[in-house]
């Protein structure tokens, strides 16, 4: 039979941590508020400039003799070195958020391999980095302190790191992965490839008519855009990965405190059965005890 003492602390013990995960899931509810706002917020300019972008390009190939002349826009189906910027959270606590961005880098990894490519990893996130360093993953570049708190200095600077070496001809692709928000209980792996930008029609919707450009403007237009375009979709990854991770934390810590409440109803249910045993055991001793004295 167990021991009361024991049972009794465990009880306990598992009380105090239901206590410490409900505590963490109101505070990453309140974090995902802000997060979800800046997400959307976010989303909504990255749309925009993609397709402001997609419609520029589109004119510039349509009617510009040659098309577009710029390494940004050429297509390399052999590509023989691969940047790859990933985003994982600097905490854990949050269920299988990081595993999914790294299950997706290792893919990409073996996918590169098997076309002899070489890859280069960027890291940004303590998880990510750790993982890679305990596999013996040599890391390109690996940068923490960001995921939590997006910045559009530093996102730009890891950005441009990475286009000024496509530029300089020592990759020929940028990808970037992060697990992005979808709804409050669940995320979204996001695999992008940053360059080379395909070309491609503007969706209907997009009025030409205030987008008309000199021809002797188009290509400076076209290079600016392309610069906030690379900008702004490292940010939006950052946000988007920082609202991903509150919201799996927060379904994280209240499946951990639902799952304690589960275990204090078992140790209970086994307390109290143990209480009882004790109690009749005592009796039974009680009753012998006056019956051998008879």
């Amino acid at each position: 039979m167990a021991n009361l003492k024991d049972i009794k602390r465990k009880i306990g013990s598992v009380k105090n941590t239901q206590k410490t995960t409900r505590a963490m899931k109101l505070v990453s509810t309140a974090k995902l508020m802000k997060a979800k706002l800046a997400a959307e917020q976010s989303q909504a300019y990255a749309v925009k400039i993609n397709d402001v972008l997609s419609d520029i390009s589109h004119k510039i190939n349509k009617y510009r003799v040659g098309g577009i002349k710029s390494r940004f826009f050429d297509i390399n189906d052999n590509p023989k070195v691969v940047d790859i910027i990933f985003v994982t959270a600097d905490k854990g606590l949050c269920g299988g958020f990081n595993i999914q961005t790294i299950k997706a880098v290792n893919s990409l990894l073996d996918e590169y391999k098997s076309k002899k490519a070489k890859v280069r990893l960027r890291a940004i996130g303590k998880k990510g980095i750790g993982y890679f360093n305990f596999k013996g993953v040599e890391l390109y570049d690996q940068k923490v302190g960001i995921s939590s708190a997006p910045d559009t200095k530093i996102a730009s600077e890891i950005i441009n790191e990475s286009i000024n070496d496509f530029l300089d001809g020592k990759t020929d692709r940028v990808i970037l992965v992060h697990n992005g928000y979808k709804n409050m209980i669940s995320q979204e792996l996001k695999v992008n490839t940053i360059v080379p930008v395909k070309t491609f029609d503007p969706p209907k919707d997009i009025s030409t008519s205030m987008m008309e450009v000199e021809p002797e403007d188009n290509m400076e237009i076209l290079e600016e855009l392309l610069k906030m375009y690379f900008e702004y979709n490292m940010y939006y990854s950052l946000i988007d990965s920082l609202a991903a991770e509150h919201s799996a934390r927060m379904q994280a810590m209240d499946n951990a405190t639902n799952n304690a409440n589960e275990r204090v109803q078992e140790l209970t249910l086994e307390y109290n059965k143990a209480r009882q045993g004790a109690i009749t055991t005592e009796l039974i001793e009680i009753i012998s005890g006056v019956e051998a004295q008879k």
